[in-house]
């Protein structure tokens, strides 16, 4: 075991820096930083009318609350502003719930990922798919949407059959939302096979093949057609050729037999073995479920083995007969038809559609599509999911999970259903109906649906077996934030409080606590602290409800300006949100807020940009660009930036709408090329990202272009040879035309890229230059250039001018620590870890200091505390290493599995993982 963990230096790549992201560079020894990189719902003007204040009269009244004006001393004016702005009172604690998560949620996640891992490893390859959904469906409520996306590419890789490949290929697509896109079309292909619509229809199991340029050789039907001779299309055979007949009521269908029987090993035994049918020259079919018509075009397949010139209700009944008789070939071949249709390849836009949406919801339909083969549980857990994102509460929704349930076969599977359905019925306010499928899910399983269990109970009126119910879960589990939060519901005065307060210390993650402690000390009239407390997880985790709720005091406290801030950043996040308990659209708010603030012009706006940029205000920034999204909503340009913010602000769906947005907004083709390469960089397609941003520069050269192909270049292993033509690229985009914004993050880029090839002097000019633009962030970069010259005052100076200007700085101050003493560094971390509990650098040197001081425990529970809410890849991999140095192979073996499930190829842990198994099994034996 090392014992100088802590003081090990990085090296910080490119993309640390580059599009706009935070990203973080993984690593043991110390913390890798990034920077860089609806309608009107009515109303108009200044105020509302006499209604809402009617409206605001019987709210107080009836709930009891103390008004503005009873707790702050106002001027009657000033009152009456409140009162436009206020129409439905302020928060009130009572009102405050936290939501059941819709998703699988393990009291040991870390077992959960370790468990996950090892059955992805030893199960038969034909079942990889299945397992690689399971993990889809754990990693679903995870933060970080890139380790779903890269699960569903697994299970996609690794299917089988026509129909899987086609489900999970839409899926695929679906995560782009490419039916936003104008001008494509659900059969326009990719590029690859993984999602080439025309790729899906290939039967069988390879796994490679998913990475292969597609090729898409297909003919088109009429081609086929041309190629058919007039003999195959003939609708039976002749008398001469055929030589039996399968009867149907009244017709008579003449086939070949040994067509017939090599359909399948049923009908080659049925015609050739040693049944009766095999000696007769007329066989009665009435009673096998098929019509006479449907016989017929089998009788054709059996032939020309096509079903190009066919209708596809009759392919259907032909699918449910190769159902029935195993005829593997013509199921596949209908399979392939079928799903070239607008049905299943188009899915889920097929879904707008009522009469698509018909063939999939009820009962009815999911066994006509059992019938065929095309009922499965992927198919209605990636309806099913589509429908929660649009509308929860819907009809739609609730059929869709319940054909979820009916094709759930696995523990796993049962335990989503069901408790998915007990969210949407909790939803819906059908709180007895939501009890019985949480219970559900707990019988299966899903311990987490408890909570879901202890609701409905306090909903219809049993709140002491809601808190009997929650409290039972303390003495059997592991404790975890999520088990304080729910049973503080059940519970009053300082008991509650005390709940919240170790949910947040379990899991800082968690808003409702915030929430509460925010909303009650605005009932105490302790406005400013209640703004302070809502600010401790807007600094590391910004959301709309907690967005909703700062604008909310902030009007109370008559900043007009800084609710409209937040009014306008939430509505970036979610453009439909309902404010006020859900009583006033946002945009609504900010027409009402508007004429109480100083009106600022386009030009304004961007002074204004500059400046929130510089100061690493991402909400502000966001504020922003949303104002001018109004006044110029087809600027594509604007659109982009908006992405860039959203992404650092960790809003990955929000961020992907913007970029399409800015896609179908670009005024240009090689523009829009761009912008595809961003949207497919960010899904996890960085070949087809690097292939727009070349096909844009051989359009037009473009300071955007050439940043995207040098964002793209550099996420893979950094050589030299690369760094030379990244440094290329960049020198390229920096002669192109651009604002200082973007200009100041490529300097910074530049730089990194220096200081990586070892040329201090051309970084630290970068750097300078950088500054010169305002873009604040670039002082951690000559902070580190001072510290590689042994300047480590001067680096730590320049790392306190950030945390200065930076109103975001938990990350400078978790790398100042890198420039000062262990008493200094232990500050420094302490802070950053207050504003931002999910940065996991300052719990790992903390962690290393104890194993430095031989506190093995200490070091142990360090790492621990923060792997209960942040299962990081280097947390887990640290504390494997610790649990290898005290000879615990079990613990090092689990750690290291639940790491190789967040990544598989990180060879660090392939290493550790190799040793702890072999000591394992030696032990064993």
């Amino acid at each position: 075991m090392q014992h100088n963990l802590f003081t090990t230096m990085r090296s910080l790549k490119l993309i640390d820096g580059c599009k706009g992201t935070q990203v973080y560079a993984i690593n043991t020894s110390a913390p890798t930083t990034g920077g860089g990189g609806g309608g009107t719902a009515g109303g108009g003007g200044g105020g509302v009318g006499d209604k809402l204040l009617h409206h605001l009269q019987d709210h107080l009244r009836v709930n009891s609350i103390r008004s503005k004006s009873s707790r702050i001393h106002q001027t009657p004016s000033q009152t009456s502003i409140v009162l436009d702005v206020l129409p439905y009172g302020l928060p009130m604690t009572d009102l405050l719930e936290p939501q059941i998560e819709p998703c699988l949620k393990s009291v040991d996640f870390v077992e959960a990922l370790a468990d996950l891992y090892r059955r992805i490893e030893n199960c038969p390859q034909f079942e990889k798919s299945g397992i690689y959904l399971e993990q889809c469906a754990v990693f679903r409520g995870l933060s970080d949407p890139k380790l779903f996306r890269r699960s569903l590419r697994c299970a996609r890789q690794h299917a089988v059959d026509v129909h899987t490949k086609i489900v999970l290929a839409a899926w695929l697509r679906y995560e782009r939302r490419e039916d936003e896109l104008i001008g494509t079309s659900a059969m326009d292909c990719c590029g690859r096979n993984m999602e080439c619509p025309k790729a899906t229809l290939v039967s069988g199991y390879d796994p490679e093949s998913v990475y292969d340029y597609c090729v898409c050789t297909r003919e088109p039907r009429e081609e086929l057609r041309d190629d058919i001779s007039m003999e195959d299309e003939e609708c039976s055979t002749s008398d001469d050729e055929g030589d039996m007949s399968f009867c149907i009521g009244d017709d008579e269908i003449r086939c070949v037999r040994y067509k017939i029987a090599s359909l399948s090993r049923p009908f080659r035994t049925m015609l050739y073995g040693s049944f009766i049918e095999s000696r007769r020259e007329k066989i009665n079919f009435s009673q096998n479920g098929i019509s006479a018509e449907a016989m017929r075009a089998a009788e054709i397949y059996s032939r020309i083995k096509r079903l190009d010139d066919f209708d596809p209700r009759l392919v259907l009944e032909l699918l449910s007969f190769a159902n029935r008789f195993c005829c593997e070939e013509m199921k596949s071949a209908c399979d392939s038809y079928l799903a070239s249709m607008v049905l299943l390849r188009e899915l889920p836009t097929s879904m707008q559609n009522p009469n698509v949406a018909r063939i999939f919801c009820n009962a009815e339909s999911r066994e006509r599509l059992a019938v065929v083969g095309h009922a499965s549980f992927v198919l209605y857990y990636f309806l099913s999911q589509v429908a929660m994102e649009e509308d929860m509460k819907s009809n739609t929704t609730v059929m869709l999970l319940e054909r979820l349930v009916e094709c759930a076969t696995e523990s796993w599977q049962k335990q989503l259903a069901f408790h998915q359905l007990g969210v949407v019925m909790l939803e819906r306010e059908e709180y007895k109906d939501a009890q019985i499928w949480f219970e559900e899910a707990v019988e299966a399983g899903h311990i987490y649906s408890m909570a879901g269990v202890a609701r409905t109970k306090f909903k219809r009126g049993h709140k002491y077996s809601a808190y009997k119910l929650m409290n039972s879960l303390f003495s059997d589990y592991t404790l975890v934030g999520w088990m304080y939060q729910e049973r503080s519901l059940y519970c009053i005065g300082r008991e509650k409080i005390m709940d919240l307060n170790s949910a947040t210390e379990l899991d800082p993650t968690l808003s409702y606590p915030y929430k509460y402690r925010a909303v009650m000390f605005v009932e105490e009239n302790k406005l400013e602290a209640a703004i302070t407390e809502i600010n401790r997880i807007l600094g590391f985790k910004v959301s709309p409800d907690c967005l909703e709720l700062r604008a909310w005091i902030s009007i109370a406290l008559e900043d007009y300006e800084g609710a409209l801030r937040d009014v306008r950043a939430l509505m970036t996040l979610d453009l439909t949100y309902m404010m006020f308990y859900g009583q006033l659209h946002g945009d609504h708010l900010i027409e009402v807020l508007q004429p109480l603030v100083q009106q600022c012009s386009q030009a304004d706006c961007w002074m204004q940009l500059y400046d929130r940029w510089s100061s690493v205000d991402d909400i502000g920034s966001l504020a922003v660009v949303h104002h001018m999204l109004a006044k110029d909503p087809g600027k594509s340009l604007l659109r982009f930036r908006q992405s860039l913010l959203l992404l650092r602000l960790n809003s990955q769906k929000a961020a992907m709408r913007s970029l399409r947005l800015a896609r179908n907004y670009a005024s240009s083709e090689h523009e829009r090329l761009v912008y595809e390469g961003w949207i497919l960089y960010d899904t996890g397609h960085r070949e087809e990202a690097l292939a727009k941003a070349e096909a844009s520069i051989s359009m037009q050269r473009s300071f955007e272009a050439f940043f995207l192909k040098a964002y793209a270049l550099s996420d893979q292993s950094f050589d030299p040879e690369t760094a030379v033509y990244v440094i290329q690229l960049l020198e390229e985009a920096l002669r192109c035309p651009s604002d200082g914004l973007r200009k100041g993050q490529a300097l910074n880029n530049l730089g990194s890229v220096y200081v990586d090839c070892e040329k201090l002097d051309l970084a630290a000019d970068c750097y300078m230059n950088a500054l010169n633009i305002k873009h604040t962030r670039a002082h951690q970069g000559l902070a580190r250039v001072y510290h590689l010259k042994n300047q480590r005052k001067a680096a730590y100076d320049e790392m306190t001018k950030l945390i200065e200007k930076a109103r975001n700085n938990a990350s400078a101050y978790e790398k100042r620590s890198e420039y000062c003493d262990r008493d200094m560094a232990k500050s420094d971390l302490s802070m950053a870890t207050q504003l931002d509990p999910l940065r996991t650098y300052p719990y790992r040197y903390r962690a290393a200091v104890l194993m430095d001081d031989h506190k093995e425990a200490e070091a142990i529970k360090e790492l621990s505390r923060a792997i209960a809410f942040k299962p990081d890849l280097q947390l887990l991999h640290l504390r494997a290493a610790f649990h290898d140095s005290m000879g615990d192979n079990i613990s090092t073996r689990r750690d290291c599995e639940a790491a190789l499930c967040l990544d598989p190829n990180h060879a660090d842990t392939l290493d550790l993982y190799s040793k702890a198994r072999e000591r394992v099994n030696e032990q064993q034996t």
